[in-house]
């Protein structure tokens, strides 16, 4: 816990303003006391599959998650303007998904690895290595909705409510969650950060998680074949790429994920006439 606390501190220093309002609201899972920490220890409510998880207690989930990610992959990078045009962008993608009301928070991570990962509540997060071989706006927009289209499926949510510890539960209380209890709670904290980070999600949920990340990025105005560039370029560079914590370890084959996205072109003829933005994502990333 102390490790996760100087973690803490260290991005709050690092990072923007903006930035750091979200880290700052991490640090509160540090504290047991705390309404935050109380979800986490089952002092509130967890919802089992036969009921809808409310968002609190998915966003604590979500927040713990992006703790473990930050610790295996990184620090936010210090540029401020980037992160804030990273914000921007997810953002604008983000209310045109399937569920735009939520709040949505993006961080580029100083991280070689080539990754983006969303973890449950809105918490996104992309590398600094994936960011570096994308060439323009729209490319950043099919990632970033890739990543929005598994929280407005609630895919990692999907993936908790499979677990052993929440099949024909209702309502896991303080009372409830300790012993026994509590250990599979915590397990399954763990299960789903190994899912997350090492082996990835179902292939159906990432399939959909693109096809909803073309649709979305339409309907906010970009080429939808962004996304399909980006995965061509990963593809190009898989070979000497880093396989563990990376797109090539926890999402389905490239080849496939290309060929079901071209398959969905057919629906945006006009895709062409789109904005790709090019010279604004120059300036931002440099």
């Amino acid at each position: 816990m102390k490790r996760v606390y100087l973690a803490i501190l260290i991005l709050l220093i690092t990072v923007g303003t903006a930035q750091a309002d979200f880290f700052r609201e991490l640090e509160k899972f540090t504290n047991p006391e705390s309404k935050e920490g109380k979800i986490l220890s089952g002092a509130t409510q967890v919802i089992s599959s036969s009921k809808e998880m409310d968002y609190a207690t998915e966003r604590t989930i979500g927040e713990s998650l992006a703790l473990e990610g930050l610790q295996r992959f990184g620090k936010p990078v210090s540029k401020e303007a980037l992160q804030q045009y990273v914000n921007l962008v997810g953002n604008a993608v983000a209310a045109n998904s399937k569920r735009p009301t939520i709040p949505y928070q993006f961080a580029v991570l100083d991280s070689s690895v080539q990754n983006a990962f969303a973890a449950p509540g809105g918490v996104i997060f992309i590398s600094k290595a994936l960011i570096g071989i994308i060439e323009n706006e729209a490319e950043l927009a099919g990632v970033l909705a890739h990543e929005v289209g598994h929280v407005a499926g609630k895919h990692a949510i999907s993936s908790i409510r499979r677990t052993q510890f929440l099949q024909g539960v209702g309502t896991i209380t303080a009372a409830s969650m300790k012993g026994d209890k509590g250990k599979q709670f915590e397990s399954m904290i763990g299960d789903l950060q190994s899912v997350l980070f090492d082996k990835g999600l179902d292939k159906g949920m990432e399939y959909e998680a693109d096809a909803a990340a073309m649709e979305t990025a339409y309907r906010s105005g970009y080429d939808p074949r962004g996304l399909i560039s980006v995965l061509k370029k990963l593809q190009k560079i898989e070979a000497s790429s880093v396989k563990k914590g990376s797109w090539f370890s926890t999402h389905p084959p490239l080849e496939e994920r290309i060929a079901k996205l071209e398959a969905q072109l057919k629906n945006y003829p006009d895709a062409a006439s789109m904005a790709t933005v090019k010279s604004r994502f120059a300036r931002q990333v440099k």
